[in-house]
């Protein structure tokens, strides 16, 4: 995972703060996916637009970029899958606010290229910057999700991320059971927790803040997952 603010990688003390680098880095240790989120977008506080369009149109050979970060509307996922993500991760807040979102963005773009943002805590859907949980159940989100026909879904409990305490693997495991792929995001400090995500059967793990700082590296992870 990359973030990028003001035009620098964030949480890059591995990698370097050149986003551009820090991902040809990771692509050349054996990176088959990146994700890459426009903090500043997400959070209403500017854009790094070129950047990230430069990015998606030069990846390194092999690599496969996903782009998620509050993605609010069906202009921005075009967008970000014409300039050449290969997939889009549409933001929870939309997807909890707009019932019918996701089923013309699949419509339009089929499944493969798209995946639902869940965001929760205590099972309740909580969109990143929002102050308290909403009244909907992340399952029932996720079966929203599902009878629109997506397939992808990033879970992430709120709480933990960034945090380094381990990810819900049993909230992404609720979810998986839904007939859903399911990456767990937010927590992952260690490589058990990639392996304890591996044995749930889950379909992967975002890993940010353990890996750009260190504490395990990306062959010691993608070692232990294979």
């Amino acid at each position: 995972m990359t973030h990028v603010r003001s035009g620098n990688a964030v949480t890059t003390s591995v990698y370097g703060h050149d986003p551009r680098g820090a991902i040809e880095q990771l692509a050349a240790l054996g990176a088959r996916w990146v994700h890459l989120v426009d903090l500043d977008q997400a959070f209403g506080t500017g854009s790094n637009r070129e950047l990230v369009r430069d990015i998606l149109a030069h990846p390194p050979e092999r690599l496969a970029i996903q782009v998620g970060g509050a993605v609010r509307g069906e202009d921005a996922v075009r967008e970000f899958l014409e300039w050449g993500a290969a997939r889009v991760v549409i933001g929870c807040a939309s997807l909890a606010e707009y019932p019918e979102l996701a089923p013309r963005l699949v419509h339009r773009h089929g499944p493969a290229r798209l995946a639902g943002a869940v965001d929760a805590t205590d099972g309740r859907v909580t969109p990143r910057g929002r102050p308290v949980a909403t009244k909907l159940e992340m399952t029932a989100l996720g079966v929203r999700l599902r009878d629109a026909g997506c397939v992808h879904v990033i879970y992430t409990d709120v709480r933990r991320d960034g945090a380094l305490r381990g990810p819900d693997i049993a909230g992404a495991v609720a979810l998986a059971a839904l007939g859903l792929d399911v990456v767990a995001s937010g927590g992952v400090a260690s490589l058990a927790d990639l392996q304890a995500i591996r044995a749930a059967g889950l379909d992967g793990a975002l890993v940010g803040r353990a890996l750009h700082e260190g504490r395990f590296t990306l062959t010691e992870a993608l070692a232990c997952v294979a």
